[in-house]
């Protein structure tokens, strides 16, 4: 899975950009603020229905513009396609191989990208809602049915708790058993998705740290015991019911899928308590090769990997670990820093394009 050429028009500070990145490492460095993140950010938009930066849909259109465009030639399964994303202020525009895509499961899968950045090793400090983005997001980009299934949720769950407000009480049983088989649905395709990170959690967080310690990644629904949908659907339908009383006190569901945590451990410890700062950097990059390597087992190919802020979240041992790592599976990898670091030519062994970026504009530089 690669980029062939990207092309970025009135993209935040990108007035008109193209760019034929290498078939493997791409380094775009510069100083902050001249558009070194705002381009990951259009490759990931190319195959994913939301930013990683969580941004808003008039965030990304530059000043004064009515409408930004992306494009890229894709390479996927020795089959070049391209994908063309406009962006307006009323919505967003899909097309692929210049038919309009109507629904994000028809772009699912067409580019799948793994994200690195600081918005990432913040969630590990953070409040729950920031883990539970990432869970989603990951969630969603190995499995096709996640995102309907996380809508329905969300859309029950705002029904009843607008009945909740109102103190309509007549149909609340009726949409609570609704919101117990969405929720179910969506914390037992959560509880597959982190069992199976986990099992390869470990074995990178020791490569990239190089360290012997037990990395863990763990997510139990507050007061679910179980793993299957319909036996999960009872115990949550349980839990609702016990709560009721006070969820219309507050006229708020005040338990479920939206209110879960997402629990980083390090030798059966909180990473958040317990783990410098190092650790915790090392443990979120660990999760991302876990993804990455969960993404390339279902897709049969290895996604893009995306490593923003390299100067600032990485030291030279980590970042030769990592290196030596993604040069083992010949993939294509695009990494922004403020300065071209010797590390970075001398851990990778493959073909590497450098691009100064100034003012929104890159340069290229080296091969």
């Amino acid at each position: 899975m690669r980029v062939k050429n990207i092309q970025i028009i009135n993209f935040r500070n990108l007035k008109s950009t193209k760019i034929i990145p290498g078939v493997n490492f791409n380094l775009f460095y510069g100083l902050n603020g001249h558009g070194k993140t705002n381009i990951l950010e259009a490759i990931f938009l190319l195959g994913s229905p939301k930013s990683f930066r969580n941004a808003k849909q008039q965030e990304l259109v530059m000043h004064d513009e009515k409408r930004a465009v992306v494009k890229g030639e894709i390479e996927s399964q020795r089959v070049t396609s391209k994908i063309t994303l406009t962006l307006e202020q009323a919505g967003r525009r899909v097309e692929i191989d210049g038919k309009m895509v109507g629904r994000a499961s028809e772009l699912h899968g067409k580019l799948n990208s793994v994200v690195f950045s600081p918005y990432d090793t913040g969630m590990v400090r953070n409040s729950p809602d920031s883990r539970r983005r990432y869970l989603d997001r990951a969630v969603y980009m190995a499995d096709i049915r996640y995102l309907n299934c996380w809508h329905n949720y969300h859309r029950i769950l705002k029904q009843r708790n607008h009945l909740l407000k109102k103190s309509e009480t007549s149909s609340l049983d009726t949409w609570t058993d609704r919101l117990a088989t969405a929720g179910a649905e969506v914390m037992e395709r959560r509880l597959s998705f982190v069992s199976n990170l986990d099992k390869r959690l470990k074995n990178h967080y020791s490569v990239i740290s190089d360290e012997d310690k037990a990395a863990e990644i763990a997510y139990q629904p507050e007061g679910i015991k179980k793993t299957m949908g319909h036996e999960i659907k009872e115990e949550f339908i349980e839990l609702l019911d016990r709560n009721r009383k006070n969820d219309e006190k507050f006229g708020s569901t005040s338990i479920g899928p939206h209110r879960d945590d997402v629990f980083f451990l390090l030798d059966g410890r909180p990473l958040k308590t317990f783990g410098s700062q190092g650790e915790q950097k090392s443990f979120v990059l660990a999760l991302k090769m876990a993804e990455l390597e969960y993404l390339e087992d279902i897709f049969g190919e290895t996604p893009l990997f995306l490593l923003d802020d390299m100067s600032s979240e990485l030291d030279t041992a980590r970042i030769c670990n990592l290196f030596a790592a993604l040069s083992a599976k010949n993939m294509q990898v695009f990494i922004t820093a403020t300065e071209k670091r010797a590390e970075f030519a001398d851990s990778v062994h493959l073909n590497y394009s450098v691009f100064r970026i100034c003012d929104g504009n890159p340069t290229y530089e080296e091969n």
